[in-house]
């Protein structure tokens, strides 16, 4: 690999093409570590919104009027308000509020640093669309199929657990894939509350380096193969799930 370090060390040289995550060795550290930040908070915020809208489409299914209206109102605020004002509200404002301890140092540190503030708030952001999402893909189960369950003895849960929502999964699995990516791209502002995710390690590079243009395309560049191998994930399971008869 050195061969290949020293290459791109001339290519700098010669064509004044810098790009120094490929022969400075911190600077390559910092990047594979945002890059592995940003795939790490990819992963929570996903699994995490999925568990959210689960829920959130079980309790909109409830007899319970108040669970009901609580889904409806946690829908509203998380849709209709900016992702990076969220994000503030819980890192100053929620964050803000809670006990502080001493480090080793003796110094006052916060209780949750920005990482978990920013997996909980985009998680959040995330679970609001799955819920409508899920909520689609519940009312396109064909009411037949809920009565032949019901014929059977099944309770509202099972209906629920063993029923719908894995025939409504399939049905959601476009809008899904696309609220998915959506959320990956949206981690990125993670950068405003010092997350040190992919953007946010690009531009300390950049700013000691002065190589915006070539940082910037390299960031663009792995974004790209970063949603377009979920993408092609999501389609790979879009075809497994496919179910001859619907959606054609």
């Amino acid at each position: 690999m050195e061969t290949v370090w020293e290459w791109f060390r001339w290519l700098d040289k010669t064509h004044g093409i810098d790009l120094s995550v490929f022969y400075d060795t911190g600077d390559r550290h910092r990047f594979l570590m945002g890059f592995l930040t940003t795939i790490l908070l990819s992963l929570t915020c996903l699994m995490s919104s999925l568990a959210i809208g689960f829920i959130g489409a079980w309790a909109q299914q409830s007899q319970w009027r108040w669970a009901r209206l609580a889904v409806g109102a946690f829908i509203q605020f998380f849709r209709n308000t900016p992702p990076l004002v969220q994000l503030y509200f819980f890192y100053f404002a929620i964050g803000g509020m809670l006990p502080k301890f001493a480090d080793a140092s003796g110094m006052a540190s916060p209780l949750f640093g920005s990482f978990f503030w920013a997996a909980v708030s985009l998680s959040l952001f995330g679970g609001a669309f799955n819920i409508e999402i899920f909520r689609a893909g519940i009312e396109a189960v064909p009411r037949a199929t809920i009565e032949a369950a019901e014929s059977l003895g099944f309770s509202k849960g099972q209906i629920f657990r063993l029923v719908a929502f894995p025939l409504a999964l399939r049905f959601s699995l476009r809008a899904l894939n696309n609220n998915m990516v959506n959320l990956v791209k949206t981690t990125s502002l993670a950068y405003a509350i010092g997350v040190p995710e992919l953007l946010y390690v690009s531009a300390q590079i950049w700013s000691d380096q002065l190589n915006t243009r070539e940082m910037m395309t390299l960031l663009l560049f792995s974004y790209v193969g970063l949603v377009g191998a979920m993408v092609w994930g999501m389609h790979r399971l879009e075809r497994a799930l496919r179910m001859p008869g619907y959606g054609q």
